[in-house]
């Protein structure tokens, strides 16, 4: 007999409690959302309105790249913790809570495009026929919860289900989700009473209490500490995720603008940073020079924060500074191939990179794409490669050439340009690509590269505020 409707659906699954839990949305929040729950025992469906990337998913495939994502997903189709349903309706009467990971792009004006939460929402209100935790995932502008709760209560007002809202920002970084899912250093839950924390709660408990066996690829599982637990109002979390993002996006335009100093004065910015970055008070991390930041968290999210902070009434001149620097990268690495390789038309140029960051395939918003873009506009000819990336690139991008190999992208170029640190280009044969380049000539955007190992390899090597 069932004690309440929150304990229904859940069964004893090695001495944890499984919660049924809907995924709505299969991108790279959603994807790694659905496989750590299931991972710490919970049973998942997922669910997302494209069609062919279901169908991959289907399949056995994953649609994404994100280190260990294929193999958390395969171990949990196994166990038959989680499956996929092209049918949102469906999704929703499956399961106790749903977790709304759907797109928030930007709009034209830096707004948040809100109408997939809309969109959850109605479907969420229509089909429901049992009390439901509607969880905010998705990275969305302050007061969205209070919206979505008011949308809920509109669709579903021919309904007598209970619906509690909560939000649940996340903090996953692309390359290191799995990681930063499992291990997290805290969880902020946003709710409006206590039944909301205790299910909430409950889905986090093997995280909290490190009650689960970690994959193979997560080695700091035992040496992990518990993450905090932060409870806040709905509009508190919500903030929480925007103020976060556009503080480490103003700590990287701040060290490309230190950057652009040090050049100007002979310094070296990595000795700079690094001393900086010592202060505890500041910490060394996101205080690397170069291309600038990219992809779809840290651009959006700060563009949506300024729009909400106009909005309100508040000044936020200081982050449309860090954004105007972060826009001027691209042409500040532009005038320093120029410079290098004088005219720039009909020059044969390589780059090593297309992805926004390391261990992704997630080009959204990507510098080097912009790099790509802007050397096409100079008349350059583009041979371009990266591990992971160039699938999507190739259909957002085609007019380039795109190379099998490091070495293949270097072939006869006038320069090489690093746009992506991915670890694997620092163990090229570097020697290799001397001789097969047609000028040995290196622009580092990412100051990945040691320049005083790159000049005794013989090559003309530049990058960002260090001295040449």
């Amino acid at each position: 007999m069932r004690q309440s409707a929150w304990v229904l659906t859940h069964v004893f699954y090695d001495l944890e409690l499984r919660v049924k839990i809907s995924v709505i949305g299969a991108g790279y929040v959603g994807l790694v959302t659905g496989a750590c729950l299931a991972e710490i025992g919970h049973e998942v469906v997922c669910t997302d309105n494209d069609p062919a990337k279901l169908k991959i998913l289907e399949s056995g495939g994953v649609p994404i790249y994100e280190p260990g994502l294929d193999k958390l997903l395969a171990k949990a189709r196994k166990k038959n913790l989680i499956r996929y349903c092209s049918n949102t309706a469906e999704a929703v009467a499956a399961g106790d809570a749903i977790f709304i990971c759907v797109g928030t792009p930007p709009l034209p004006d830096g707004a948040t495009d809100l109408s997939a939460i809309d969109h959850v929402a109605r479907t969420i209100a229509t089909e429901a026929r049992s009390p439901k935790l509607v969880v905010e995932k998705s990275t969305v502008p302050a007061r969205t919860g209070q919206e979505l709760k008011r949308a809920l209560s509109v669709y579903g007002r021919k309904s007598s289900v209970t619906f509690r809202v909560a939000s649940n920002p996340e903090f996953l970084r692309e390359g290191t989700a799995i990681e930063d899912f499992l291990h997290p250093d805290r969880i902020v839950v946003g709710v409006e009473d206590d039944t909301a924390e205790a299910q909430l709660r409950e889905i986090y408990r093997p995280v909290l209490e490190r009650k689960f066996n970690c994959p193979v690829h997560s080695p700091a599982c035992p040496e992990a500490p518990a993450p905090a637990w932060l409870v806040t109002t709905i509009n508190s979390a919500e903030l929480i995720k925007h103020a976060s993002n556009s503080f480490l996006a103003l700590k990287i335009s701040y060290a490309n603008m230190v950057a652009d100093l040090a050049e100007r004065l002979g310094a070296d910015i990595e000795e700079v940073m690094k001393a900086v970055g010592m202060d505890p008070r500041i910490g060394k991390h996101f205080l690397n020079a170069g291309l600038g930041f990219g992809g779809f968290c840290l651009p959006k999210d700060l563009q949506a924060f300024v729009h909400l902070a106009k909005s309100s009434g508040a000044d936020f001149t200081m982050l449309e500074e860090a954004e105007k620097i972060n826009r001027k990268r691209i042409e500040r690495f532009v005038e320093k191939i120029r410079k290098a390789v004088w005219v720039l038309r009909d020059k044969q140029l390589g780059v090593l990179g297309l992805a926004f960051k390391p261990n992704t395939d997630d080009i959204r918003f990507a510098p080097a794409m912009d790099l790509v873009r802007s050397l096409l506009a100079e008349g350059a000819r583009v041979r371009a490669y990266d591990p992971e990336a160039m699938e999507k690139a190739r259909t957002v991008v085609p007019q380039i050439e795109y190379a099998k190999s490091a070495y293949e992208a270097a072939q006869d170029s006038e320069a090489l340009l690093i746009a992506t640190e991915w670890e694997e280009f620092r163990k090229l044969d570097w020697e290799r690509i001397r001789d097969a380049m047609a000028h040995p000539l290196i622009l580092d955007g990412r100051n990945f590269l040691s320049p005083q190992k790159m000049r005794e390899l013989g090559f003309e090597y530049h990058c960002f505020g260090r001295p040449d």
